[in-house]
């Protein structure tokens, strides 16, 4: 976006003009947490490679009946055994009256949180900020985000539906939370450099070739035109090596 010339004045390989918007972000920060009965004699111990994952199951065939949104999300979570971290505000006691009562663990819990997935919406963008420059006299990024209706009605659904899951797999008493989570705050910003057919409407083609400059790739999170509901940076690795065999393939061939 920095780099404009004669060729382009709206930044580089953006004569489609669609360089810095639909910028995406999952939604999190919703989901419930229930205290688990039972297991009382065991405690966790020593590291693990992964939690808990539950994939998309909502509008799977279209859109469900009790769905008031398109497009679905997953669960992230884990199992815990509350520990003197969490216990210690809540304990009564003093000295060695308290030190002995937070070495008992508390009760086993089940989490269960919500990934969405964020529609591509124009007005969601990040732009250059002509009144901020840094010291070399460089505008800085500026951004505009929010999340819509669609995503605030599918964070509803995910803290109901992990609440009735808990329930149903024998949670004694579950506590919903829906937070307000905010654009970054997943960590998985997609977006701002679009795939597309149509060179009017998108930076890159199929293969993560800028429309406008053959010899520029782009293989990142700004390539995606939707966030599913997914953790992406195994997509972004997968494109990577498809869009390097085709742009090595097109180097053999003298068309690059």
């Amino acid at each position: 976006m920095n780099s404009r010339s004669a060729s382009f004045p709206n930044g580089l390989a953006n004569s489609s003009g669609a360089l810095g918007h639909y910028l995406m972000d999952h939604t999190t920060a919703q989901g419930a947490i229930g205290v688990m009965p039972g297991h009382e004699n065991k405690v966790v111990y020593g590291n693990r490679p992964n939690g808990t994952y539950i994939p998309r199951f909502r509008n799977l065939d279209g859109q469900d009946d009790d769905a008031e949104f398109i497009r679905g999300y997953g669960y992230q979570g884990m199992a815990m055994r509350r520990g003197w971290q969490s216990l210690v505000d809540q304990t009564p006691g003093f000295g060695e009256e308290l030190k002995s009562a937070l070495r008992k663990p508390g009760p086993w819990m089940m989490l269960l949180t919500g990934f969405g997935e964020c529609l591509p919406y124009r007005e969601n963008r990040l732009e250059l900020d002509s009144s901020k420059t840094d010291r070399f006299g460089i505008p800085q990024v500026r951004f505009q985000f929010s999340f819509k209706e669609n995503e605030n009605r599918m964070r509803d659904d995910i803290v109901s539906q992990a609440s009735t899951m808990l329930k149903t797999a024998g949670s004694v008493y579950v506590i919903p939370f829906n937070n307000n989570s905010v654009g970054g705050q997943a960590i998985h910003e997609m977006g701002t450099a679009r795939m597309g057919d149509d060179p009017t409407k998108s930076v890159l083609n199929a293969w993560n070739q800028a429309h406008d400059i053959p010899n520029l790739f782009v293989t990142d999170g700004s390539c995606m035109t939707s966030t599913s509901c997914v953790n992406p940076s195994l997509t972004y690795m997968a494109l990577t090596a498809r869009a390097a065999n085709y742009a090595a393939n097109l180097v053999q061939s003298g068309q690059l």
